[in-house]
């Protein structure tokens, strides 16, 4: 074969695997820009509120040993705003946040706890202490819904912390985050901390019974990766 068509081939081929290698590297630039994270903008519920969250917990785990026992990697809080979010705009998730919080400085608002609720599903309920919405946490929540919104899209229950049994992130998780907004936003809002999970039959007795209403302080603000169920498994912000 003449010298030069060897020289050819071997140009077109060199050509061939610069395309494929800026094609490759397009794909995981789009791949990277898409990846979304599930995130909790959430209050940080005082001492009297985490004593209460608690002890109805140890009450759901000795009735379903297989739900989950709050502590850190399922921190008791408030959900403001559940959200999928473009991973590589966290940074400016939490700018936004952050220049919510010191406008409305939620950090010592007095909340009052009035009942027990649950969610039902196969069989199970998830179960959580029912807040009283105020005008105050209305305003902040709405303000929060503002800042983030230029961040969000879509998601699916590849952007959870994936479940340490191996198993699946179940479809109500994916979509009470999908439909946080409007479903869980404004007049719908239904502020709640989630104890955990238990039989249903177990849950609704719970619910029918005495609830002693009390109050309780917010004593910060953070955003957490979501987990199965809702948790807030992993702190995101602000850094520890």
């Amino acid at each position: 074969m003449p010298r030069r068509n060897v020289l050819s081939k071997i140009a077109v081929l060199g050509l061939i695997g610069a395309c494929a290698a800026l094609t490759f590297t397009a794909q995981a630039r789009a791949q990277q820009d898409t990846s979304l994270t599930a995130i909790d903008i959430l209050l940080n519920p005082g001492e009297a509120m985490l004593k209460h969250a608690k002890e109805a917990n140890t009450r759901l785990l000795e009735n379903y040993p297989e739900g989950f026992a709050l502590g850190k990697t399922h921190h008791p809080h408030i959900s403001v705003l559940q959200r999928y979010v473009r991973t590589k705009d966290l940074d400016k998730v939490y700018a936004a946040v952050q220049k919510v919080t010191a406008a409305e400085n939620p950090v010592g608002m007095e909340l009052k706890a009035t009942g027990y609720y649950f969610l039902s599903w196969k069989g199970l309920g998830l179960a959580g202490i029912v807040i009283e919405p105020t005008a105050a946490l209305l305003r902040f929540q709405q303000k929060i819904i503002d800042a983030v919104a230029p961040f969000t899209a879509p998601g699916s229950a590849a952007a959870f912390v994936p479940p340490a049994d191996g198993g699946e992130i179940n479809e109500p998780t994916v979509e009470y985050v999908n439909q946080f907004i409007p479903k869980e936003v404004g007049k719908n809002y239904d502020p709640h901390v989630t104890v955990g999970l238990g039989q249903e039959d177990f849950v609704k007795q719970m619910k029918a019974g005495p609830f002693a209403s009390f109050t309780f302080k917010i004593e910060g603000i953070s955003v957490y990766h979501l987990g199965n169920y809702g948790t807030a498994q992993k702190k995101l912000w602000p850094p520890q």
